[in-house]
């Protein structure tokens, strides 16, 4: 979540956690893992990274934003913490770094930072979720898809499509029930899923530990596009603040915050989606990491964790 000022936009006032239906087990931890930053991000502009995506074209590239409140824009970062700076951008910090102090990332035209909260890729297209709903009353979720900018040759990319987006249950803005916020996209068999950030309702810093499944099935720019439900979790032990797929496919990593910290990593079902109450299942805990928002996958083995203090962690999978 961003500061204060950045939850009142679009009708977003707090925190989110998921909440799913189908119960499935609540899985102890097989371990615990105490995270030391391999890295911080000191470029100025990017105050609070909210979700983070391994480019496929350009190696050893990351793709990062902030949360809501900033410009509708993208930060190519490596995992040593430095921002790629296209080398046509004039250098005006006396002490010669190699990152420029003034650079201020991709704009993406045609878009409007409401509430950033994950980003997702598929090849060379971006998916950028604008679907951060803390106060779950915004009627104007959506995700915005961009074909992947060479990082070292632009500072501007235009939004192929807006994609609006809806939840298939819910009816009234805010709802009873506050688990239709979400800040955990992925892309699986060329599909497009969510997972919600749930908490109780009219209570922002009151998380609820279950999460919802989601899939879009539709890509239209001029309706709504109403989600269909997939699976559920009963209790993650934590909401959610973000997901990815593995570069195989066959596994997704979950991670949530509070009130425990961890990663879950389920493996792909035998048949279809249904990740969260099919597939194996196992979870570390993790301490140390902060306000954890971002994950991503290094590689099969290893995981990205970013949180919204700019610090990177790297987590082995045995």
């Amino acid at each position: 979540m961003r500061r204060v000022y950045g939850w009142l936009l679009g009708g977003v006032f707090g925190l989110t956690v998921a909440a799913l239906h189908l119960p499935a087990p609540s899985i102890p931890a097989q371990r615990t893992v105490s995270l030391k930053p391999r890295a911080t991000v000191t470029h100025k502009s990017i105050d609070e990274m909210s979700g983070i995506a391994r480019s496929r074209t350009y190696d050893g590239v990351y793709w990062v934003h902030n949360d809501s409140g900033d410009r509708a824009r993208l930060f190519p970062i490596r995992l040593d913490g430095s921002v790629i700076v296209p080398p046509f951008v004039s250098r005006r910090d006396a002490s010669e770094r190699a990152e420029d102090p003034s650079y201020e990332g991709i704009q993406i035209e045609g878009a409007v930072n409401i509430d950033w909260e994950d980003i997702a890729i598929e090849n060379d297209i971006l998916y950028i979720a604008d679907t951060g709903n803390n106060g779950n009353a915004r009627r104007d979720l959506a995700v915005y898809v961009v074909n992947e900018p060479n990082p070292t040759a632009t500072l501007q990319a235009h939004a192929l499509k807006r994609i609006p987006i809806a939840y298939p249950d819910q009816k009234t803005f805010p709802s009873d029930k506050w688990h239709f916020d979400c800040e955990a996209v992925f892309v699986f068999n060329r599909k497009l899923y969510f997972i919600t950030k749930h908490r109780a309702a009219g209570q922002l810093g009151t998380p609820e530990t279950s999460a919802n499944l989601y899939r879009l099935d539709s890509t239209h720019t001029d309706r709504v596009n109403v989600l269909t439900k997939v699976d559920s979790h009963a209790d993650l032990g934590g909401w959610v603040t973000a997901a990815a797929m593995s570069p195989d496919q066959r596994r997704l990593a979950v991670l949530c915050q509070a009130p425990q910290q961890c990663v879950w990593l389920f493996d792909r079902p035998a048949r279809g989606d249904k990740f969260l109450s099919q597939g194996k299942a196992q979870r570390i805990s993790i301490e140390n990491a902060k306000q954890c928002e971002a994950i991503e996958w290094i590689d099969n083995q290893r995981l990205v964790i970013t949180n919204e203090q700019r610090e990177i962690f790297i987590v082995e999978i045995e």
